[in-house]
Order: structure tokens, then C-alpha cells, then sequence
């Protein structure tokens, strides 16, 4: 598969690259071509500052005891991005609307600024991502 994106602006000679592209592929074969909005996905270190310092530190209150990583990151999905129920056997069980793998990173510092909110209601500082070294938004 290939890609190309499309810059802001100017973009004459991207559009020539995906002329050339769309000219050379064989014509004994069908092609689908799709165009979408390019976005920027969250960043690995956006996704460390997750993991390793938002959740780290809401799980050492001891409100929280026998959380994991997994659970808060469920929960968390889930009052952000709403939940839908599941029925299977006989049980529900509510899962999120969304997952945190395809935000942009816009999205993502959204989705953690909604976290840090919701902790301090509850009195929990989290810090912001420039609080600490080599983690960056």
C-alpha cells in the first residue's frame, strides 16, 4: 500500500508524484484510491506519559487499591468517549466508544486533560507532561 499526503498549500508537486504513481499501476487490474483527512497520530511519548506517569500516579492512591493500568484505562475510555453495552451469556458488561490508539495527538492531550480534571476532583495531582524530563506532549 502506499500513501502520500497532501501538505497545506502548495501541493503541485505531490500531486504530480501521485499522477506518475496512478498512471504506472496496471490497468488489467481494478484500483480503489481513498483520500482522507490526514491526522497525526498521538506520539510514542504522549502514549509513555499514559502509561508510565498518568496512571502510575492515580494508582498510588490507595482509593484505588487492586486497579491495574488496564482498568483505569478502560474506565477512563469509556466516561470520556461514552460506552455501549455488550450481551453475551446472559451478562453486560460496558466497553468504550473509542480507544486511544487512533486519536490525534490533539485528541490525545484532550483525553488527558479530561483525566487530570476528573482526578482533581478527587484530589489527585497529575502532573502535566513538561513536569517531567524526556516525556513531551
Amino acid at each position: 500500500m502506499n500513501s502520500f499526503v497532501l501538505p497545506k498549500g502548495s501541493r503541485g508537486k505531490v500531486v504530480i508524484r501521485v499522477r506518475d504513481f496512478l498512471s504506472k499501476l496496471p490497468s488489467a487490474k481494478a484500483w480503489r484510491v481513498e483520500v482522507s483527512e490526514h491526522r497525526t497520530k498521538r506520539s510514542d511519548s504522549q502514549n509513555a506519559y499514559l502509561w508510565g506517569v498518568v496512571y502510575r500516579t492515580i494508582l498510588a492512591s490507595e482509593e484505588l487499591a487492586g486497579w491495574t493500568n488496564e482498568d483505569l484505562h478502560e474506565y477512563f475510555l469509556g466516561e470520556h468517549f461514552g460506552w455501549e453495552t455488550l450481551t453475551g451469556f446472559g451478562k453486560k458488561r460496558l466497553r468504550p466508544l473509542r480507544r486511544s490508539s487512533k486519536l490525534s495527538t490533539n485528541e490525545f492531550m484532550d483525553y488527558i486533560g479530561f483525566i487530570q480534571l476528573r482526578m482533581a476532583e478527587h484530589g489527585i495531582y497529575v502532573p502535566d507532561p513538561n513536569e517531567y524530563r524526556g516525556v513531551a506532549s
